[in-house]
């Protein structure tokens, strides 16, 4: 049976990656495309969802818009760029496929309520549209079977401060843009694994020139899309990394006996100047904190197999 997923995002590059990477496996029931402000406006992210779907031929699956900013900041601007069309400047036909009258939270809410205990949230972008949820229905947290989320920059590997994507020294971007939310989500009880930084933006997270020949040369609209979208972050000086960071997150759901993972003790820094947004792990072995929420935090990661992953999915047929 087929797991049932909402992909909360941002698109972004790796964001709609991370969706094709879910709509494309025969193991995701995708039931909904909600998004929120992150990478892009919130105007930007639901187009680029729809234009995602398009691309893959899902234009069944409900997408809708969430929430314009941050629960009580401004929105940041983001370090990095997706470039012009928020898509690694693919530049994908506008979509013709609705959006949804519904707002995100309420799809969110309805859909949890509808599945008790069926659904996993794959979270890509910022928490915001989860935690609203959570504050305006707080019934629904008992109902949600578990939260996965690209989150986090834990200190585990080296990794996790070299390519901080926050806007300080060690945080990480969808933490850091609503640190608010994401204190909310983690301290809720639901279930939750964070995939951070620590093994997302691992440099080997990177193809072989064997796989790169497979996508470039395929004909796929989706395995077209990643040739472009690594292209564009290797102009820049940045790794093929870049393009599918939030496919750890759906593929955790797919695969997840190819991550390993340990509980961890964490707190969201809401203050400091340099180091608001952070995700501050408690590993004392004396004096350690009690207070802290438990969650999972994957800590390792077979890279060869989510690799396979990806390029199957792009060059695969579709079903």
């Amino acid at each position: 049976m087929k797991k049932k997923v909402i992909i909360d995002c941002d698109p972004g590059m790796d964001d709609s990656m991370a969706i094709v990477l879910a709509c494309k496996s025969n193991q995701l029931d995708v039931l909904a495309v909600t998004t929120v402000n992150g990478n892009y406006p919130v105007a930007v992210t639901q187009i680029n969802a729809r234009k995602t779907l398009e691309m893959i031929g899902h234009e069944e699956i409900t997408v809708a818009a969430g929430l314009g900013k941050p629960l009580v900041r401004e929105t940041p601007k983001d370090p990095f760029t997706h470039g012009k069309d928020g898509q690694g400047e693919n530049f994908l036909p506008a979509p013709t496929m609705p959006l949804s009258n519904q707002h995100a939270v309420d799809v969110i809410i309805e859909l949890v309520r509808a599945n008790p205990g069926e659904i996993t949230l794959i979270c890509c972008g910022p928490l915001s549209n989860i935690a609203l949820a959570f504050i305006k229905a707080p019934d629904i947290k008992d109902k949600i079977k578990e939260i996965v989320a690209i989150s986090g920059a834990f200190g585990i590997t080296k990794y996790a401060y070299i390519n901080a994507t926050g806007d300080n020294p060690q945080s990480e971007w969808n933490v850091f843009v609503d640190p608010e939310a994401a204190d909310i989500v983690y301290n809720s009880g639901v279930s939750f694994t964070a995939i951070g930084l620590d093994i997302a933006t691992h440099f080997d997270v990177d193809f072989t020139e064997g796989q790169l020949k497979a996508i470039q040369e395929c004909d796929h609209r989706e395995a077209q899309f990643l040739a472009q979208a690594i292209k564009f972050t290797h102009n820049r000086g940045y790794g093929a990394y870049t393009t599918i960071i939030d496919c750890l997150a759906p593929a955790f759901v797919i695969a997840p006996e190819i991550f390993t993972v340990f509980q961890g003790k964490v707190g969201i820094e809401l203050g400091g100047k340099y180091s608001v947004g952070n995700t501050v792990l408690e590993r004392r072995a004396h004096h350690a904190w009690d207070n802290m929420t438990t969650i999972d935090i994957a800590d390792s990661l077979d890279y060869p197999k989510l690799l396979e992953m990806i390029v199957h999915a792009v060059v695969e047929p579709r079903r």
